[in-house]
């Protein structure tokens, strides 16, 4: 028997920049620009990059809602569930050669905020992926702002399922092998269109 829920999930809502922070006696400090400037500014760190790249991806299919850190997919686009993942040449920290790209496709448990529970069944839980590459070489130039320097890879979660069952992370050069599509940012949201419509997604049971 599952415990009652007391206190129930709290969804996302999307604060505005000049939002201010205050003290007690309402004087504002600050706002909350200057916390994202501060906490977020390293678009170049894997964590920042990986939320980054989640945005781009937003932003290209015109998805309106926010972003939600505790659900089973990242994003929600005319009913398909999608998965983002990133990856880059170039990190923040001193390298002696460009990063090897690989991008994570473990299974999981997928978790329900609303009642606070595991699915038993370990598996992939959307049914696009879509794999950003922060392509640029070149420390100089790099700008993960610039939309130009990204290239995307869309790919069925089925052929994941089909061909990595339970691999945790796979390389570009074996992704390249499987039946991806790749394009730059204005051609994303025409290349997962095309997927819908034409009924290569094999929908997941929800």
């Amino acid at each position: 028997m599952k415990t009652p829920i007391k206190y129930p999930a709290i969804p996302p809502c999307q604060l505005d920049g000049e939002d201010p922070i205050t003290c007690g006696n309402g004087e504002k400090i600050a706002d909350l620009n200057d916390y994202w400037s501060w906490a977020h500014s390293d678009l170049l760190g894997n964590t920042e990059r990986g939320i980054f790249a989640e945005f781009l991806v937003r932003l290209a299919l015109g998805i309106k809602e926010n972003r939600n850190s505790w659900s089973k997919y990242d994003l929600l686009y005319k009913g398909i569930r999608i998965e983002v993942k990133s990856s880059a040449y170039i990190q923040t920290w001193g390298q002696k050669e460009l990063s090897s790209i690989s991008f994570g496709i473990s299974p999981s448990l997928g978790w329900e905020a609303s009642d606070n529970s595991y699915e038993k069944i370990r598996k992939r839980q959307s049914d696009i992926y879509v794999f950003c590459l922060l392509d640029c070489k070149d420390q100089d130039i790099i700008q993960p702002t610039e939309v130009t320097q990204w290239v995307f890879y869309v790919l069925p979660t089925r052929s994941l399922d089909d061909n990595k069952t339970m691999s945790k992370t796979i390389s570009l050069s074996a992704l390249k092998k499987l039946p991806v599509k790749e394009c730059r940012f204005d051609d994303l949201k025409h290349i997962v269109d095309t997927l819908i419509d034409e009924n290569k997604i094999l929908i997941k049971e929800k």
